[in-house]
């Protein structure tokens, strides 16, 4: 087992692994930038190093700085969390390279699923459902056309190397299509340096479901069932929950059956996901894409399995086969996870700036993954994400009946936040009927639904919040300089007397 671990990133994900390691009695390592240097990572690892100014690109993605704190730490093992370097060959390779493992998957599994179209024809060729579309890369807007008549509108046009939403439209009619598929290859270009795009057919009434898989280096690979993640903005996901209310018992069988497929044609190594697009109408299920690495929302699937997958990954890494056999994994009650982030919750602009309070929920089967704390600046270099609020139940309305409790609990001022986004979802009836698709939010967004979907929101409320804070902040350092200066002439009058 390994003795000191590096984590390859910043916020909650670098406190869940760093949690993880002082659980194994593993020493941990933390990065950090510039404008990280009060975040809380920094203050809770055993070690702490500076690698740069606080763009990503000169700090959390300067390889070459990276590996020279690891032999600086003397760390054996690099835990890359999720974004970043977590589904980077490159780095991969070059850890291997100085002997050190990556917590990952293998060079061959990121190369594997790291391209959308060489991914979608290695899970062709394994068996795995695919969605009818190009068989290849299309370059030009009359091969576009041409493949789109055949599928038929609408359709879906995908950057090869897309990702967090990038390099993503939907073309509902002919006409719309030239456009779209130009902005899909000047994004992959400008995104990813890779303009190759392809075509699928829209599905209509699209859910996102994904299923956790694990593998060991002895060969056996485990699916810890699904999880849906059908609430997303701008094709970025906002709330994921476990099990799926949509997904039947067979279905699901057969989801987790042809997950394990998938990751079994490929030797997979450590925790991946595989994620399907769903027709909510027909019940059929698609591949979409492989990520090569722990995902955002893995504390739903730790709180209906049971499973620790930040230790079952650091176990895998050194070497140490699964702990547990398929058929010891069962689903137990109901679990939601909700992204916390510091943007506005109608327009999703980014609201950098001073935390001034901030209060956590708690109680029973309530668990908040989270580097927020008062006074902390919420940086603007990197994503607004700062916490994740996740509440377990035996069933799902009970489940949410408990978010909503917390909720109520959760408090951000200084800045602005989605949780006031998520009390409205919670109460919806499409979310709570569970038949929501991922277009929900982005509808029930639009000008036509905004004023009728906010409850729970006054457009004054964060200016109003904001300037009490700031009373109270001004009134305090009123009293603070008052009791400065009545104790400056006490101590005047104990230097009278002694003379």
């Amino acid at each position: 087992m390994f003795k000191k671990i590096l984590i390859a990133n910043r916020g909650e994900i670098a406190l869940r692994v760093i949690r993880a390691c002082r659980d194994m009695d593993i020493r941990s390592v933390a990065i950090y930038s510039e404008a990280d240097r009060n975040s809380m990572h920094v203050m809770l690892a055993d070690e702490a190093y500076p690698v740069g100014p606080a763009p990503s690109a000169e700090s959390y993605l300067n390889i070459n700085k990276i590996i020279e704190v690891c032999k600086t730490s003397g760390a054996e093992a690099v835990h890359p969390g999720y974004g970043f370097l977590s589904e980077s060959a490159e780095f991969a390779k070059a850890l291997k390279k100085a002997g050190i493992i990556f917590i990952g998957p293998t060079v061959e599994n990121i190369e594997a699923m790291g391209d959308k179209l060489a991914a979608r024809e290695l899970m062709k060729n394994a068996g795995v459902p695919t969605v009818p579309g190009s068989p290849g890369a299309i370059t030009s807007v009359e091969e576009a056309e041409k493949i789109s008549e055949e599928i038929g509108f609408p359709v879906i046009i995908k950057a090869s190397a897309g990702g967090g939403g990038k390099g993503i439209r939907v073309a509902k009619e002919k006409s719309e299509l030239a456009s779209l598929f130009r902005a899909c290859q000047s994004e992959g270009k400008n995104y990813f340096g890779d303009d190759r795009v392809f075509i699928e057919r829209f599905i209509q009434n699209p859910k996102h479901i994904e299923v956790q898989v694990f593998g060991d280096s002895q060969g056996h690979v485990c699916h810890l069932f699904e999880r849906e993640c059908s609430i997303q903005r701008r094709h970025q996901k906002l709330i994921e929950e476990s099990p799926s209310i949509s997904v039947p018992d067979d279905v699901r069988k057969k989801m987790g059956e042809v997950a394990v497929t998938a990751a079994q044609s490929i030797n997979y190594l450590g925790a991946g996901t595989i994620e399907f697009i769903f027709d909510n109408k027909t019940k059929e299920f698609f591949f979409m894409e492989m990520n090569t690495r722990l995902q955002v929302e893995h504390p739903v699937t730790e709180f209906v399995t049971g499973i620790d997958l930040v230790q079952e990954q650091i176990m895998v890494a050194s070497g140490s086969p699964l702990s547990f056999a398929q058929e010891d994994i069962q689903q137990s009650g109901h679990a939601i996870e909700l992204r916390i982030c510091a943007e506005d919750p109608m327009t999703f602009v980014p609201s950098p700036g001073k935390i001034r309070r901030c209060r956590l929920p708690q109680g029973p089967f309530v668990r908040v993954d989270n580097y927020a704390y008062p006074g902390y600046e919420v940086p603007i270099y990197y994503d607004p994400m700062i916490s994740k609020l996740i509440v377990w139940g035996k069933d799902r309305p009970e489940c949410i009946r408990r978010l909503q409790r917390a909720l109520a609990e959760f408090m951000l001022t200084g800045i602005k936040s989605n949780i006031v986004l998520h009390r409205n979802i919670l109460k919806h009836k499409k979310f709570l009927s569970g038949t929501y698709t991922t277009q929900f939010v982005d509808k029930q967004l639009g000008a036509a639904n905004k004023d009728d979907f906010f409850m729970f929101v006054d457009n004054d409320l964060f200016l109003i919040t904001a300037a009490i804070e700031a009373y109270k902040e001004s009134k305090s350092r009123d009293v603070s300089k008052l009791n400065l200066a009545s104790r400056w002439k006490d101590k005047s009058r104990m230097e009278s007397v002694r003379t």
